[in-house]
């Protein structure tokens, strides 16, 4: 009889021979792969894996349903536009909400009426409302182009006119996105909902229990939700299309489906590009997050106020860096490269016999490479030269650009200028919100100094920030004198004739007048080398793919809405079974086992439950969904669209899913919060019963 040992070692040899036998047959959509457009859904593969067959009005329904709230997901779940995130997603609008004296992120809050519910400033959520394929209308402009450049402006100029008429038609937000790398265009209207308010968030330690040490893996304990609503004319929104609440959540085995607007990855990019990350762009990007978390880490030292400000960035770059370090492992692990490699390869030398596609499609790999031969002597300055550390510095940057872009034809201008956008540009521009002068000073001094200890004293960036003056001289100035923390003092620079900008004696603005120049041609040698090659030469891969496959695999993740699906499954790990839940059990087990020390401590609210809760009800579970960063908050449905959980992280065996789908058999996850659990977590622990009266529709 075999040991579980051999058994174990017996079945990673088979899914090793079963995947190195896909590798001679790719591409196929694997499992559960992909992050779905909904213009596209994977019809053939629900019917045939689950006996899934959801009418257009389901579709529908499940679009409407799901908004982006602070660039991630969420899902409204009543009709009064009451929405659930996670607390990692909706932190940024409760941190606008918080002080030193009332700190919302350390004591949780509640709404018992809709009066008590709290405005967030800036706050926004919108909505796919409709969408239309706009692919011919672009391609007709590019065809006469001399080269990609042209092409480039053509295209750029096109999308600028269909953004405003379509802007000019409905009132509505309009974007013109790319798909397969430039294969496709569509054009997207979004619904946007202005007036957010903060309904009920636990304690950030409640919601992040177990710090980083839990991030990233699995089996998890995190009460990682928050509610929000959002508003119009001064009243709750009427939002019809919701997801109805499953007081028992997800099963074990059941099929479920993930709503939400996964950030990016990069599946359909060449060999080239991907050993580009993998030995420059990575270790690069890991640099410049290290030197962004240290200097936070460096002022949180100063006391506990300062801590408090400093937190949240520095959790973001933690996160940011252990995602980063799995995605840089799948790069570096040798089997999956070769696996990229043998699909390059299938998809050329299908081409190949195929002598007409070859002759119109095979060189746009070669121009690809030749793009990214130059990229590596610019990747520092493209890195460095930038003030991004400072919100303060960044709206002085965006004002000088402001008034040199808007000068410009609409059709000319970089696309966040554009007249489609302006309003949202100019709504975020304005809006009040506190800024910390001491930490503002201490993180863009310290990247200032590590940008001249870089790029050298005499590079054009450095110089036109510093030039022979330290760091802190210029930063103190700059931050201390600058008058740009008034909502008032930004809008009338923006409102005002560009000379009041070319004139201000304000030093921030100064700052920024001088390093605009230097910005604005990096991005143009950006554009110009780097991303319409990549566009013009990615377009003919996408209709290279699409002439040799069809259309059976979805695009790359871009932060818009797609529709994900799987099944809720434990997994094995290395010789153990992992359960596919926890429970309130495994929450107070792992807080009482450290003896309550951080970060495995309870807030006293969740502490002192556990004599109410029932210790058995779900917190957490796993599933097999293809999801990536974007997905926090996305809603976790069953086939009748009710919300079964809200997907919050992943296990370390998907971090390098960026790259490639991981099949379940390796341990692939998802995790996400029960809506079990949350429920028993809104009545035993946080007394919101008018809340889950809502959910549930009870009284």
């Amino acid at each position: 009889m075999k040991t579980m040992g051999e058994i174990y070692k017996m079945k990673r040899f088979l899914t090793l021979v079963i995947l190195l036998n896909l590798v001679l047959t790719v591409p196929v959509v694997l499992a559960d792969d992909g992050m779905w457009t909904f213009d596209n859904p994977p019809l053939k593969q629900w019917k045939e894996r689950y006996n899934f067959e959801p009418s257009q009005e389901w579709l529908d329904r499940v679009r409407l349903a799901s908004p982006k709230v602070n660039g991630s997901s969420a899902g409204f779940v009543s009709a009064n536009g009451l929405i659930v995130t996670n607390h990692h997603v909706a932190a940024a609008y409760i941190e606008r909400l918080s002080s030193k004296e009332r700190d919302l992120m350390k004591t949780g809050f509640y709404a018992p009426t809709f009066s008590d519910e709290l405005k967030v400033p800036n706050g926004e959520a919108s909505i796919l409302s409709s969408y239309d394929n706009v692919t011919d209308r672009i391609r007709s402009v590019e065809k006469d182009a001399a080269d990609d450049v042209e092409a480039a402006t053509k295209r750029t100029n096109e999308i600028a006119t269909i953004e405003k008429d379509c802007v000019d038609t409905t009132r509505l937000r309009c974007a013109v996105i790319p798909f397969y790398s430039g294969g496709e265009y569509w054009l997207y209207r979004f619904k946007v909902y202005t007036d957010i308010r903060l309904v009920m968030a636990p304690e950030e330690q409640a919601a992040f229990f177990g710090g980083d040490y839990d991030n990233f893996t699995y089996p998890r304990h995190d009460l990682d939700f928050t509610f929000l609503r959002a508003y119009e004319n001064d009243k709750p929104a009427s939002t019809p299309n919701y997801f109805k609440w499953s007081a028992t959540g997800a099963k074990d085995g059941e099929f479920i489906l993930v709503s939400g607007y996964p950030g990016s990855t990069a599946r359909l990019l060449t060999v080239a590009q991907l050993a580009y990350q993998r030995d420059v762009g990575n270790p690069l990007q890991k640099q410049v997050w290290e030197l962004r978390r240290r200097a936070l880490e460096r002022y949180s030292k100063r006391g506990d106020e300062e801590f408090r400000q400093a937190w949240p960035g520095m959790r973001g770059f933690a996160n940011s860096l252990k995602r980063l370090e799995g995605q840089q492992d799948g790069l570096l692990n040798p089997r999956m490269f070769a696996k990229k490699v043998a699909e390059e390869k299938d998809l050329r030398d299908r081409l190949k016999a195929r002598p007409e596609l070859d002759k119109q499609f095979a060189p746009a790999w070669t121009n690809i490479a030749a793009a990214y031969d130059k990229l590596p002597k610019m990747a520092n300055r493209l890195a460095y030269s930038n003030v991004s550390a400072s919100r303060l510095a960044t709206i002085a940057l965006q004002i000088a650009t402001y008034h040199k872009e808007v000068a410009k034809p609409n059709d000319s201008r970089y696309p966040e200028y554009r007249d489609s956008r302006l309003g949202g540009f100019r709504s975020s521009l304005m809006a009040p919100a506190s800024v910390n002068l001491d930490l503002e000073e201490a993180v863009l001094t310290d990247w200032l100094t590590d940008a001249r200890r870089i790029l050298g004293a005499d590079d054009p960036f450095v110089k036109a920030a510093l030039g022979d003056a330290e760091p802190a001289e210029v930063v103190k100035r700059a931050i201390r004198e600058t008058t740009l923390r008034d909502p008032a003092a930004r809008k009338a620079l923006v409102e005002g004739p560009a000379s009041a900008v070319d004139s201000s004696t304000d030093p921030m603005v100064a700052l920024a007048r001088r390093i605009e120049p230097i910005v604005r041609e990096l991005r143009d040698w950006n554009e110009k080398n780097i991303t319409s090659v990549e566009t013009a030469n990615g377009t003919k891969i996408a209709q290279a793919r699409f002439a040799v496959y069809g259309k059976t695999m979805p695009p790359d993740a871009n932060s818009q809405l797609r529709i994900e699906y799987g099944k809720v499954l434990g997994y094995e790990e290395d010789t153990t079974l992992v359960p596919y839940k926890t429970t309130f059990y495994g929450l107070y087990d792992r807080a009482l086992s450290f003896d309550l020390k951080p970060p495995f401590d309870l807030p006293e609210r969740v502490l002192n439950a556990r004599t109410k809760v029932d210790l058995s009800t779900p917190l957490n579970f796993v599933y097999s969904a293809d999801t990536i960063g974007g997905n926090s908050g996305s809603p976790v449905i069953n086939r009748n669209a009710e919300l079964v959980g809200l997907n919050f992280d992943s296990n370390l065996q998907k971090l390098s899913n960026r790259y490639w789908y991981i099949e379940e058999s390796e341990g692939s996850r998802a995790v996400g919060v029960h809506s079990a659990g949350v429920i028993e977590a809104l009545r035993k622990i946080y007394d919101a019963d008018r809340l889950v009266g809502e959910l549930l529709g009870s009284k």
